[in-house]
């Protein structure tokens, strides 16, 4: 209980005036009150509804005591001060008469209370996908000098059994919005919020857009064993791989059983390419969260590793498996980059076996055939809409390609006996998007003479991206930072001005986020078991 040293009382109002209007809106330390007068009762509460901000002066109060917000129609009880009608709460303060004076208390709760009140608000705006309130609440947090790793920590958690496939790009592209938010000043406080808000909204959408829930498996094996981790991931047994990687934690914490993740995210071509982005993206992500974070972060990302698609089993990409375990590391005849172009699968699987000897001139190679298709990207199958399905190829299929290589040469600086499949799975995306450029078109346009323009116009342009999809804004920041980095770690690369040039067209000609046409034409002709 607060004591007078503490409270902060404030003349508002006299009683008598208060007793003739009824209300009266004061402004003490700058802030706007409403204290308002029902019979004998007197109450005082923020004037700005916590839902816009709209006067709640101009509102209505009812024998019941219950203020409504006639903008919206959320309701408030003032005097059990819950929220009847609406989200967020609505702050109220301490009365009392002295003097003939109406005072009110303006003393700050607790900043552990106020962090308290707003993680509990956030998680109903994270139930519903109140993107609005969950930047209130997130604002809250951070005004309360709350640390932003315990709100996405909490994030995470609550998403990890709304998410029936585990991981998702919004862990992705979590540590690239935190990459993003370190380089904002200081003095930019709004600005820094963003990032935070938008991995916020981008988990609850995926947790929200699965029916049901899918819990994760409870209880740990009696011991960590990376073997029997490594056979259950393979065998897509979750419960038993969820029980050792929860041993795992217990052991030695997430960094015991990383390199049998990361292994298994490239023992087959897997998710097209999302299984080894996301083992990299979210040992990122964990090392700016910090350990607390593990449950959360890794758990989902074994449940994804034992449900990802495995496209090597499929009869497009049939070459892989052989030619990986024909592998032997002493092809000397290094290919070029205009050898991919037009390649198929097994023609681009032979080519990069054909260099196996040196495995950094293959990925150098390799970088920039992907490019090269990237920048050659026939965007008249964007707007196509009577074709298979198989040619509903647009951007993401072509960036797939680079952020699957950086997400590779990291794991495999860690494991380079990782190298074979990282690199033939490179050529599986070379091979299978080979049909879908025009390299009769004229790109020169796009040629880049300023990295860092591009980069800093990209990163400040997604602080008010306006796209109305995670998925695409999730996708640019991760190519951004994927290239990024890349060229940081070789500025001279051969690859690097088509590289940029494919950034500069992708971020200039942005994808088609819904293909209305496309999908009710798909539809009629498998419906009808046409074609």
């Amino acid at each position: 209980m607060k004591t007078s040293e503490q409270s902060d009382w404030h003349k508002a109002v006299s009683a008598s005036e208060l007793a003739d209007r009824r209300q009266a809106v004061v402004k003490p330390k700058g802030r706007q009150i409403l204290v308002l007068q029902h019979g004998n009762q007197v109450f005082a509460c923020d004037n700005r509804c916590p839902h816009e901000g709209h006067p709640l002066a101009k509102g209505v109060l009812d024998d019941e005591c219950r203020l409504t917000c006639n903008w919206h129609n959320w309701k408030f009880d003032l005097v059990s001060g819950e929220t009847i009608r609406g989200g967020d709460q609505l702050r109220r303060y301490p009365v009392r008469r002295t003097n003939g004076m109406i005072e009110v208390d303006l003393t700050e709760p607790p900043a552990a209370e106020t962090r308290q009140a707003a993680l509990t608000g956030l998680r109903t705006a994270f139930d519903e996908h109140d993107y609005t309130r969950l930047a209130r609440e997130a604002a809250r947090f951070e005004q309360a000098e709350g640390d932003f790793r315990e709100l996405l920590i909490a994030a995470f958690d609550w998403a990890a059994a709304g998410l029936e496939d585990g991981t998702t790009h919004a862990h992705a592209a979590a540590p690239d919005w935190l990459a993003l938010r370190s380089r904002l000043p200081e003095a930019q406080p709004a600005d820094r919020l963003v990032p935070l808000v938008e991995i916020l909204g981008h988990a609850s959408w995926d947790a929200l857009q699965q029916p049901g829930t899918f819990p994760l498996a409870s209880g740990q094996a009696d011991a960590f064993d990376a073997d029997a981790l490594t056979a259950a991931i393979e065998a897509e047994d979750e419960d038993a791989a969820i029980r050792l990687a929860r041993a795992g934690l217990a052991e030695g914490g997430g960094a015991l059983f990383r390199p049998v993740l990361e292994r298994a995210a490239l023992r087959h071509y897997q998710g097209f390419g999302h299984s080894v982005i996301y083992a990299f993206k979210t040992y990122q992500l964990l090392e700016l969260l910090g350990p607390d974070a593990a449950p959360a972060l890794l758990l989902p990302l074994v449940r994804s590793l034992c449900v990802g698609t495995r496209e090597d089993l499929i009869p497009e990409f049939r070459a892989y498996a052989p030619a990986l375990a024909a592998w032997d590391g002493t092809g000397t005849d290094m290919p070029n980059v205009d050898d991919f172009r037009g390649a198929s699968v097994a023609r681009c699987l032979d080519l990069i076996a054909g260099g196996s000897s040196d495995v950094d001139a293959l990925y150098n190679v390799l970088m920039h055939a992907a490019s090269d298709a990237m920048l050659y990207y026939d965007a008249r199958f964007r707007e196509q809409f009577d074709g298979p399905i198989g040619h509903n190829i647009d951007w993401l299929d072509f960036s797939h390609a680079l952020t699957q290589l950086n997400a590779s040469r990291m794991i495999c600086g860690r494991q380079p006996k990782l190298w074979p499949a990282a690199l033939l799975q490179a050529g599986c995306f070379l091979g299978r998007n080979a049909a879908f450029v025009d390299w009769d078109q004229d790109v020169g346009h796009w040629a880049v003479d300023e990295p860092d323009a591009l980069f800093d116009g990209i990163f400040v342009g997604l602080l008010d991206h306006g796209q109305p999809t995670y998925i695409f804004v999730a996708h640019t920041l991760k190519l951004a930072s994927a290239l990024r980095a890349e060229i940081d770690h070789q500025p001279d690369a051969p690859w690097v001005p088509t590289a940029l040039a494919a950034l500069n067209r992708f971020v200039h000609e942005p994808a088609k986020q819904k293909h209305v046409r496309r999908s009710a034409h798909q539809a009629w002709s498998f419906v009808s078991g046409a074609g």
